[in-house]
């Protein structure tokens, strides 16, 4: 990608994304009113395109997981590590998708008994450990996986999915930016989906 598509991405995504924002202010002592992650994203851009193009690559490439599929995840990654910004913005691009929003709730409760494709579930599983409990991880966990009928590659785009969505829950929580508006339709995924 040239320097100027690039940069015409990044101002779109800047644009895009700076509606993200609310009262809260940054941890950042040289940026208190840095409240939105496209305002982050303009001021230390070359964090903001890695993280995107990780997941960029990652939700566009190809994969035995649907789009589909791979909203619900981030979203789900996303509220398992109470990320209300990238949460919301994932579970309605996700209903969008034709997701049934209630979905999301019966995950927070069983993922064993919510309404979502049996096969799906080891998956969900897997990344919900590897989520909160990362060294619990075992062989058994992703033979799971396989016998539910997934390859290796379903395998790895979880584990790329779930590990670049953590960093990026934690790095807006991280830097005081993860924030519940009230009333904000999230538009985060227009620029990433």
């Amino acid at each position: 990608m040239s320097q100027f598509r690039l940069g015409a991405c990044l101002k779109l995504i800047f644009m895009e994304i700076d509606s993200l924002s609310g009262d809260n202010v940054s941890y950042l002592p040289s940026s208190p009113n840095l409240n939105s992650f496209g305002g982050m994203l303009a001021k230390y851009p070359r964090r903001g395109i890695l993280l995107f193009k990780l997941l960029e690559d990652i939700k566009s490439g190809l994969s035995p997981l649907s789009k589909e599929m791979r909203e619900l995840i981030i979203a789900y990654i996303s509220e398992l590590n109470q990320c209300e910004l990238f949460y919301r913005a994932h579970k309605e691009k996700a209903v969008e998708f034709g997701i049934d929003e209630a979905i999301f709730d019966q995950l927070q409760t069983d993922i064993s008994a919510a309404n979502v494709d049996e096969k799906l579930k080891p998956l969900l599983h897997y990344i919900k450990k590897l989520t909160l409990t990362p060294d619990q991880i075992t062989q058994t966990d992703a033979q799971r996986i396989f016998d539910a009928g997934w390859d290796e590659q379903a395998l790895l785009d979880s584990v790329s999915l779930c590990a670049i969505v953590n960093c990026m829950n934690r790095f807006v929580a991280g830097i005081g930016i993860d924030l519940e508006i009230p009333g904000e339709t999230y538009k985060l995924q227009r620029m990433s989906g």
